[in-house]
């Protein structure tokens, strides 16, 4: 008899965001995520929340703004403004180890692509059916206004992979 752990509930994800107010403004108002906190100062001291961030990102890191934000399923989504921010090289390097994407699910992914291109994200790829005549699973990779990429499905990710979407 094998020891398996239960699967654990995923709480939240961080993005780092170039301007903090413009993606609240996106995530709420494209995506219709929630704010759960307001876009809030933290400085490098001796406060709770400043050792914390010290304990994580080192000491030098001055001053960051940060937001949390959930969906309808409670998942968190935490934005960071980290004070001397820039843009990767390469916002899809698929090859380095770390976080690839996250996936967001809405039904309407053709309605939800054009809300993201009209806020000014992009569109990565053309939207793709995982079962053709067989079933209306649909996928899509966009980016945010910010250069984040990640994925829209149509279905839950169960429903999606639970028959098998590559064979």
């Amino acid at each position: 008899m094998t020891n398996t752990p239960a699967p654990r509930a995923f709480s939240h994800i961080g993005l780092s965001v170039p301007d903090l107010d413009a993606a609240v403004k996106f995530y709420t108002e494209v995506l219709g995520l929630y704010v759960i906190m307001q876009p809030t100062p933290v400085v490098e001291d001796d406060s709770d929340i400043g050792r914390m961030c010290t304990d994580v990102l080192g000491a030098g890191w001055n001053k960051l703004r940060i937001a949390h934000l959930a969906t309808a399923d409670r998942i968190g989504l935490e934005l960071f403004e980290f004070d001397g921010n820039y843009a990767p090289e390469d916002n899809l390097d698929f090859r380095r180890h770390g976080t690839f994407h996250f996936a967001i699910q809405d039904p309407d992914v053709e309605g939800l692509v054009e809300k993201i291109v009209a806020a000014g994200g992009k569109q990565r790829m053309p939207i793709r059916e995982y079962f053709p005549d067989e079933k209306p699973y649909r996928m899509v990779y966009v980016e945010d206004p910010f250069g984040v990429v990640f994925e829209i499905y149509s279905h839950s990710y169960e429903l999606t992979y639970s028959a098998g979407a590559y064979s």
